[in-house]
């Protein structure tokens, strides 16, 4: 009798969150290294539960070069260029507010995207 009564429950739990399959939150990072994010200022979650998309981490190149040139022609210079690395995507920040989706069941949240306040 009691499986009849579990069959049940998980139905009703399964029409719940068909009837709600996305939860979108706002949160804030805390820390980077671990990731940690504080979330509607109710609770916080480690980075075990966190999924954060490759756009959102940092993304720098080199392209630190040396070429030749001349000022008057007559002579030949070698100069470094771009000596410092350009960053593309900065990443995630402490202070900085996401936008985040709740996977269905409640275990994983994605990252979406940093939100920012419009000027």
């Amino acid at each position: 009798m009691s499986s009849l009564l579990d069959l049940i429950k998980a139905a009703g739990a399964d029409a719940v969150n068909a009837s709600n399959p996305v939860n979108i939150l706002f949160g804030e990072i805390l820390t980077v290294h671990p990731l940690s994010v504080k979330v509607d200022q109710r609770f916080i979650l480690p980075a075990d539960f966190l999924m954060v998309p490759e756009r959102m981490t940092k993304y720098e190149v080199d392209l630190q070069h040396t070429h030749q040139y001349t000022d008057d022609g007559s002579t030949s210079d070698t100069s470094e260029a771009l000596t410092q690395r350009i960053v593309i995507r900065s990443g995630l920040a402490p202070g900085d507010r996401v936008l985040m989706l709740r996977v269905q069941g409640g275990q994983r949240y994605v990252i979406l995207d940093k939100v920012v306040v419009s000027l």
